[in-house]
């Protein structure tokens, strides 16, 4: 079979796009529903401890990144920092949570879009994104730069209308509602909003100079749409109470909504096209996560091949949009992006892991926001609903034992 390499073609600011074009969609758009319903106004709190963690993750992949610059992002740093068996943990703890979130993210398209067929509308959402995939990364980049735009001006049509409603108020968000372990649940959900910049140290491979871009990139993506994920967080709690944002998978709609200028369909279309967004750079994350795998045998060597004209794992796409519309088809936007944390912050756990074993030499923050990374990814895991708890943990465990039974035919062979 013919097989090419993959191609540095992209820059600091295409990574930086890249990364907020993976953020923005996901946690403005869909995870302030099952957050409010955790923790009420809360939420707030739970966003600014999920911010913490991703900061601390965000910290530990850049560092990871500059030493080890491949695609596959933690699952090549924890078999370099860890061992093969943690590497293993974490490609497939990614695999398995970014597929989750793809399924999430095509929902998020369909009740924004067209709620009454939504499970359809997700399914032809991630027919159309495989297909503009298959035509190669740079014009992923290029789609990219215009979804982040149109969802930009989206969110700002939503911030707008909402403080034009008469009953907008600060008061709303006091007193604070939740316990301990509500608020904490609630950024369980809410890191689902920050999990995009791991698409950037997917690129080790198809950015130059990674050694120096990512490290830079990672951190200016997540601050930018941190800014952004306030103001809006704030506006909503403002505008519509927190019970009722609970209630639908279509939550900024209600905001826009409550306020006095007509820009409902407007947000419709810009909340459908950022999860569009999200979801053009999620599929090709999870394929380079698996093309990594494959070249190690730790995933069928079938999806090891990379397209010599397109330079594209496209085995690897076309496998995981397939399973993607067979989750839309079976999950919930509330279960996808729980069973989703708790395998992307065991993804990020071994992240922290990985990179409190850097010298002082190769480390770029200090050693304790690893450590905090690592402690904040176990308690939020712990923290989120017991059913995507034992969920994810029972898929992590299955993909364990593939490998060890795989490992043990393979050395008797």
């Amino acid at each position: 079979m013919s097989s090419g390499e993959l191609q540095r073609r992209l820059g600091l600011s295409d990574a930086v796009v890249i990364g907020a074009g993976s953020m923005i969609g996901a946690g403005v758009f869909a995870a302030w529903a099952p957050a409010a319903r955790s923790a009420g106004t809360g939420l707030l709190l739970g966003l600014a401890i999920a911010a913490v963690v991703a900061f601390c993750n965000a910290a530990s992949s850049a560092q990871l990144a500059a030493i080890h610059p491949e695609s596959g992002g933690t699952y090549v740093y924890g078999r370099r920092q860890l061992g093969e068996t943690w590497g293993h943990l974490a490609g497939w703890g990614f695999v398995v949570g970014k597929t989750a979130s793809c399924a999430a993210m095509a929902l998020t398209v369909g009740a924004y879009l067209w709620p009454e067929y939504e499970r359809w509308v997700a399914v032809a959402a991630v027919v159309a994104i495989t297909a503009v995939n298959i035509g190669g990364l740079s014009r992923t980049v290029a789609v990219t730069r215009v979804l982040l735009v149109v969802s930009l001006l989206a969110l700002t049509a939503v911030v707008v209308s909402g403080w034009t409603s008469p009953s907008a108020s600060l008061g709303r968000i006091t007193p604070i509602d939740g316990d301990l372990h509500g608020i904490i649940q609630s950024a369980g959900f809410m890191f689902f909003a920050f999990a995009g910049y791991a698409r950037i140290a997917t690129l080790g491979e198809e950015v130059r100079e990674p050694e120096v871009t990512i490290p830079k990139a990672i951190p200016r993506a997540l601050g930018a749409v941190l800014v952004v994920y306030a103001v809006v967080g704030v506006t909503a709690l403002a505008v519509v109470d927190a019970d009722l944002l609970a209630l639908t998978d279509a939550p900024l709609r209600l905001v826009a909504e409550a306020g006095g200028l007509p820009v409902g369909g407007i947000v419709r279309i810009g909340a459908g096209i950022a999860a569009l967004g999200v979801l053009l750079n999620l599929i090709p994350g999870v394929s380079r996560t698996s093309l990594a795998m494959a070249r190690n045998r730790e995933l069928p060597h079938w999806f090891a091949h990379v397209d010599a004209r397109r330079s594209l794992p496209i085995r690897a796409e076309l496998t995981v949009a397939a399973i993607v519309i067979g989750l839309v088809v079976l999950l919930e936007i509330r279960s996808a992006i729980a069973v989703s944390g708790v395998a992307v912050l065991t993804y990020y756990a071994i992240t922290n892991a990985a990179a409190l074993t850097l010298t002082e030499a190769q480390r770029r923050w200090p050693k304790p926001i690893a450590l905090v990374g690592l402690v904040g990814c176990i308690v939020l895991i712990a923290a989120l609903p017991w059913r995507a708890v034992v969920t994810g943990v029972a898929v992590l465990a299955a993909g364990a034992t593939v490998r060890l039974v795989t490992a043990r035919r393979t050395s008797s062979g």
